[in-house]
């Protein structure tokens, strides 16, 4: 396996690309304007946040688990200390566009933006859950990276990183638009994942499983959808209107209530049978979920 290729910083990047750094904690890079052949496969992590637009098909690149070649038109945002492998294949031809934004955690520690980071979950999806836009959606990401190419352009004041935080702010929650609306546009193959999602469940907990392994986690929901675990979240929360999360539980509880009310198990048993390693996290749970605790449930009924 290739070694990493480990970029600390936004002026290892620049020297990286062989482009100029106006910056210490952010940059902006024009793709077309760079030379993307790589003699051989090359794996790459960042300190930093990158968000990657192309309008053409390039590198094949892994990311996690899953490969990817860049369609035309699509976003990839991609989160601190993930590693990206890029293949030596590059696709030439005229009308090459693309650009890269890439900005340090420490640009938004302390803003209202840094507050906000964990919101952007779209930076954990797999790049197979890459956003796809339209030429209106590209535009406007594109007028907001300009903004923020030009801010880089001037002299630091005081007001720079206000600025240029603002904008990335304002391109992020257009990706959040955009990610809503595809959502909406792929509601069909999303259906098709939400029923793919509740079998696991049930599968789940009809087997054994559940006694042996305890309680199922989002990760392996996604593992069996081939999703990210933050994507899979989104896809059910809009989709459903309960997360990954409170879809577990929520087959949790009714199946604790079929248990409740047909068998003379103690309550430690019975929350070990659903997989708890303490019975008071179980009773905690069924009572936030229900009203009601184990005893008074199966009391009432």
């Amino acid at each position: 396996m290739k070694p990493i290729i480990h970029l600390h910083s936004i002026s290892d990047i620049n020297k990286f690309v062989k482009g100029v750094t106006r910056h210490p904690l952010v940059a902006v890079i024009d793709f077309s304007k760079i030379d993307e052949y790589f003699q051989e496969e090359i794996r790459v992590s960042c300190d930093f946040y990158s968000i990657m637009f192309k309008n053409y098909c390039a590198n094949k690149m892994r990311y996690g688990r899953q490969e990817y070649d860049f369609q035309e038109g699509s976003l990839v945002c991609i989160a601190p200390k993930q590693v990206m492998t890029m293949d030596s294949e590059i696709e030439k031809r005229d009308d090459m566009m693309g650009w890269g934004l890439f900005f340090h955690p420490d640009l938004v520690h302390g803003t209202s933006l840094g507050a906000k980071m964990k919101d952007y979950t779209f930076f954990s999806y797999e790049t197979t859950e890459a956003l796809h836009l339209s030429d209106k959606e590209k535009q406007v990401l594109y007028d907001c990276v300009l903004k923020i190419q030009n801010e880089l352009e001037e002299n630091i004041d005081l007001h720079s990183q206000n600025l240029i935080v603002s904008n990335i702010e304002v391109l992020l929650n257009y990706c959040l638009r955009y990610y809503g609306r595809q959502f909406i546009t792929r509601r069909n193959p999303n259906k098709d994942v939400v029923a793919r999602v509740q079998k696991v469940i049930r599968d789940y907990f009809q087997s054994e499983t559940l006694a042996k392994k305890g309680i199922p986690t989002v990760t392996y929901l996604a593992d069996k959808v081939n999703l990210s675990a933050n994507y899979l979240s989104d896809l059910l929360k809009k989709e459903t209107g309960m997360n990954a999360q409170d879809h577990i539980h929520y087959h949790l509880i009714e199946e604790a209530k079929v248990v409740l009310l047909n068998s003379n198990k103690s309550i430690g048993e019975i929350a070990h049978q659903l997989g708890f390693e303490y019975p008071q996290y179980f009773s905690k749970l069924f009572k936030q979920k229900t009203g009601n605790t184990p005893h008074e449930f199966r009391s009432l009924n």
